[in-house]
């Protein structure tokens, strides 16, 4: 199985913040996503050189930081929201560019902490945010029901300012799984925040702390679809390099599969999943968006109703994906009907099959592909290359297993 995404940022980010030389034992993987984060560390003096067997990382040399910097984050979020803090903390002046639907997706309250704290934020074209100043320390604070990634890149920034901080999170925290496993990654660095309850106590001048060699977890992400597949008519599927005790929230696939029915084997470093009866069941998006494609996708041909609920977040994506999930397996011949936070998936025997757009989303191009699994016919994919951005070689890999057509455009 891939690297896990969204761990690697982590560990690629602090590892360039780090005090001596680091090696990621990965399995290979050119995301796009990770190929935009590596580009905006190298920009910053960062030397990431990539082999079979995982990343090198020399840390950047922060007494010959550039004084301003580009840097292309492309469509990925996670290395935008984690970088901008970081760019700040370290006093670079920095104009960010952007692509796909990440220039709209929102970047409020973290602008806003930003300015608070010293730093000017502009937007000189509709694809570019310029970030200019020295983050000031203090006390930051942040709504526990946004994107954990604004979270994220304030926990990984603050102990790079010369003074003690503190960041609160107010409210009920949504995204606590992927909190986590940032916390995970910066204490294998050997720094740990001082934590109560929702408030992080952070020590300025504090050093990451190399320990030379790292792994990167399976992404569970990306194994949902194949899991996903193993739970359709037929199936019967086994992935291989995850972890049973990972921190990342889309582990949860495995026991929203057994619900709808599927039988799920677990074993130290792999999962198995055969198709059983499917039932409609409760799902809770709240901790798992990036699940509710694919899953829903099972839904549309379990007996029964399946209600997803608290979806707000899916709007915000790379697509707004309660409508792209909606619309992608309507067309396929399921019945699905799109709430203002919810979906309601009226099961059926068999999709039909046919033609659809990833609507600029790999997740929804992968979900679509994993469709034929469940359809009477070919389907077509247009767009399919939005795939590059987390999982390039998935169409590689699914050929032979499932009769899917894919062009780009």
């Amino acid at each position: 199985m891939l690297p896990s995404k969204s761990q690697l940022h982590r560990l690629l980010i602090i590892a360039a913040l780090a005090d001596r030389e680091t090696y990621i034992r990965s399995a290979p993987t050119q995301a796009e996503d990770v190929d935009a984060t590596i580009a905006c560390l190298s920009a910053l003096n960062a030397d990431i050189q990539r082999d079979k067997n995982g990343f090198k990382v020399k840390p950047i040399n922060r007494s010959k930081l550039p004084r301003h910097v580009i840097l292309p984050c492309r469509e990925s979020g996670a290395t935008f929201r984690f970088m901008l803090p970081v760019v700040c903390a370290l006093g670079v002046s920095a104009e960010f560019h952007m692509a796909g639907r990440l220039p709209k997706r929102p970047l409020a309250p973290l602008d806003r902490e930003l300015e608070r704290h010293g730093i000017k934020i502009t937007r000189p074209a509709p694809d570019i945010l310029c970030a200019d100043g020295k983050l000031i320390s203090g006390e930051f604070r942040l709504l526990g029901n946004i994107t954990s990634q604004y979270i994220t890149g304030l926990l990984m920034a603050l102990p790079l300012l010369s003074e003690d901080s503190i960041l609160t999170i107010e409210g009920e925290v949504e995204s606590v799984d992927y909190i986590n496993m940032t916390l995970e990654v910066m204490e294998r660095f050997g720094y740990t925040p001082g934590i109560e309850e929702n408030l992080y106590k952070i020590n300025g001048g504090s050093q990451y702390r190399s320990m030379g060699e790292l792994y990167a977890e399976g992404d569970w992400s990306n194994a949902a679809f194949w899991l996903c597949a193993g739970a359709l008519q037929g199936g019967d599927m086994t992935v291989r390099n995850l972890s049973m005790n990972s921190r990342q929230g889309d582990i949860e696939v495995m026991n929203i599969l057994e619900k709808m029915g599927a039988e799920v084997v677990r074993s130290a470093d792999s999962v198995r999943v055969s198709e059983r009866k499917r039932k409609a069941v409760e799902i809770n998006a709240v901790a798992i968006p990036d699940l509710i494609p694919v899953l829903a996708l099972v839904a549309a041909v379990s007996e029964g109703e399946t209600i997803v609920r608290n979806a707000a977040r899916l709007r915000i994506k790379e697509s707004d994906r309660l409508a792209s999930t909606a619309a992608t397996l309507n067309t396929l011949g399921a019945n699905v009907v799109e709430g203002e936070d919810s979906l309601r998936i009226q099961g059926v025997t068999r999709l039909k099959g046919g033609t659809v757009d990833a609507w600029g989303d790999h997740r929804i191009a992968m979900m679509a592909a994993i469709a034929a699994a469940a359809s009477k016919e070919a389907v077509t994919i247009t767009g399919a290359q939005a795939i590059r951005k987390s999982y390039p070689q998935f169409f590689e890999e699914l050929k032979g297993v499932l009769h899917v057509k894919y062009l780009e455009k």
